[in-house]
């Protein structure tokens, strides 16, 4: 499947500053950018770098003096997911891990896995497969949190929201991940564009390591899976930012747009996807 993406972000600039922007796609083998196109206001200049940690494409914005910043961003993206039997998504001991997914078992600055151990064990562990435990977490914080704006802050946690109850798409990720990983389930944070989000917006939600492969998973409800596109992954919120600003600089407004180019009716229907896990590459 194909998708059209569209993103502005307007900034004031009140003095020399620095932008890091993580809004790019990421290439795999099951998802490329086929074309994108990204203007910025005359005078800026920027570097393009492939992070080494996680899965992100991030742009070195310089602005040199104060002013208003415009950027804008388009970009044509080929989709192709794999759905996998739920059968197949089971734990892989610790020793059989990769690598590089080792990192995703351990507690970071807002998935504090390390304090939900013993909530995450007496609530999930009925569970005996490793798919069914991520199912039940979704499910349990889909039902007991409420997502709702203006009671979190850029500094809430997996703790805090457990705590508190409610929460954005942004904490719902944060405490699927903690809770995961509380469960000895290697999880990580994603940031991605998302069809028929409503307002139009970037979106998180979580993946999981399970059969050797990343599947994600989302306890919002608020998107189909097999509909979104990944921007970037980390440990978690902290790693994986739309935007980073270093100086004196001011956000001011956004506009995201995201549409399907073509579709060849060949891609499963979300209700199609019970029991199935849904794999980005």
């Amino acid at each position: 499947m194909k998708f059209e993406i569209s993103t502005r972000l307007t900034y004031e600039a009140r003095s020399s500053s620095t932008l890091i922007l993580n809004i790019q796609p990421f290439q795999s083998p099951g998802q490329f950018v086929t074309n994108e196109h990204l203007e910025l206001s005359a005078g800026l200049t920027f570097q393009d770098w492939l992070s080494p940690i996680g899965e992100k494409r991030i742009k070195v914005i310089s602005i040199p003096e104060p002013g208003k910043i415009e950027i804008s961003y388009q970009a044509s993206v080929e989709r192709n997911i794999q759905v996998v039997d739920a059968e197949r998504l089971t734990d892989i001991p610790i020793e059989r891990l990769p690598a590089a997914v080792l990192p995703y078992l351990n507690p970071s600055r807002y998935c504090q896995s390390d304090k939900l151990y013993k909530f995450a064990r007496h609530n999930f562990k009925k569970h005996s497969h490793a798919y069914d435990k991520v199912q039940a977490v979704c499910e349990w914080i889909y039902t007991n949190v409420e997502y709702a704006g203006g009671f979190t802050t850029p500094q809430t946690s997996a703790f805090d929201t457990i705590t508190d109850q409610h929460g954005v798409c942004r904490d719902f990720a944060h405490l699927g991940v903690a809770l995961c990983r509380a469960l000895t389930i290697p999880a990580r944070y994603l940031t991605c564009y998302a069809y028929e989000l409503r307002p139009p917006d970037f979106h998180a939600c979580f993946e999981v390591f399970l059969g050797g492969q990343w599947i994600i998973a989302d306890a919002t409800r608020l998107v189909a899976l097999n509909k979104i596109v990944k921007i970037a992954t980390g440990l978690d919120a902290a790693e994986t930012a739309f935007a980073s600003i270093f100086g004196n600089l001011r956000f001011t407004s956004m506009k995201v747009e995201f549409e399907p180019a073509t579709s060849t009716g060949e891609e499963p229907e979300e209700a199609a996807l019970e029991g199935k896990g849904v794999n980005l590459y």
